[in-house]
């Protein structure tokens, strides 16, 4: 089975099959990952950023097996993968695996991710900045967190931010030099278990933004609009919230997936 048929469990409500007899959603991934898949990630990448400043939570002891995975559409070449080891559907924050695959099907970049906030737009302006669809906001040249806007993350904020009040992003997308660029749009589609009996699919708009830290690494942040759709196929969980993403680049040759 593959993901095409898994959209359609999504979207009408898996059939009632016994374990034994339902086929497996979750094949053909990159780097062979599945829905349970133990992760081995090599850390020197992730605490060197740490030490240079970087926003990220480094992985729990506990966070070494692949709870569910996502496919994201977005209207360009190659493929986008999530493979998370905690979903956020609960009380802990994302953190997840971003895999990317070009055209030619090779992983061309793996990010550790972690989710630093999320917001809810409370207006209809905050939705369309959050959406880009005034023609600013997501999609402006740089973005700014401020220091007083992490006060209660539980966060080294000296070593963070040192004597400054903000961290500028730039846009890692389009013209450098354009004010705005509409934000990336599609859907994600996460199953949460191995038969796409359960998970959720939502409407996205996508903005990557990056600063380099102080050793010369880079640190991005990415936000992502996420509209939800459905749950479990259910049509009636709707939503919208804001994502505010911290992600570490790391190469394939630091994490194994078995």
């Amino acid at each position: 089975m593959g993901w095409s048929d898994a959209y359609n469990y999504l979207r009408t409500g898996a059939a009632k099959l016994s374990a034994n007899d339902t086929p497996r959603t979750d094949s053909d991934l990159p780097l062979g990952a599945r829905i349970g898949s133990v992760v081995g990630i090599q850390q020197s990448p992730l605490l060197r950023a740490v030490a240079d400043g970087s926003l990220i939570a480094l992985p729990d002891a506990d966070d070494t097996r692949i709870v569910a995975v996502s496919q994201i559409k977005l209207k360009q070449a190659g493929g986008l993968y999530r493979y998370y080891l905690e979903t956020g559907d609960r009380d802990d924050k994302e953190k997840f695996l971003q895999v990317y695959q070009n055209a030619s099907g090779k992983v061309s970049e793996i990010m550790y991710c972690t989710q630093l906030a999320r917001v809810i737009p409370e207006t209809a302006e905050d939705q369309e900045a959050y959406t880009g669809q005034s023609g600013s906001g997501l999609g402006d040249r740089s973005y700014t967190l401020w220091r007083e806007q992490l006060d209660d993350a539980g966060l080294d904020l000296e070593l963070i931010f040192g004597a400054s009040v903000g961290l500028d992003y730039w846009r890692d997308a389009g013209d450098q030099q354009a004010q705005f660029v509409p934000p990336f749009t599609g859907t994600e589609t996460r199953l949460d278990d191995a038969g796409g009996h359960t998970g959720l699919r939502q409407e996205m708009y996508f903005m990557p933004y990056v600063r380099q830290l102080r050793g010369g690494g880079h640190e991005y942040l990415l936000i992502t609009t996420e509209i939800l759709h459905s749950v479990n196929g259910d049509r009636s969980k709707r939503g919208i919230h804001v994502d505010f993403v911290i992600g570490i680049p790391v190469e394939q040759q630091r994490i194994v997936i078995q």
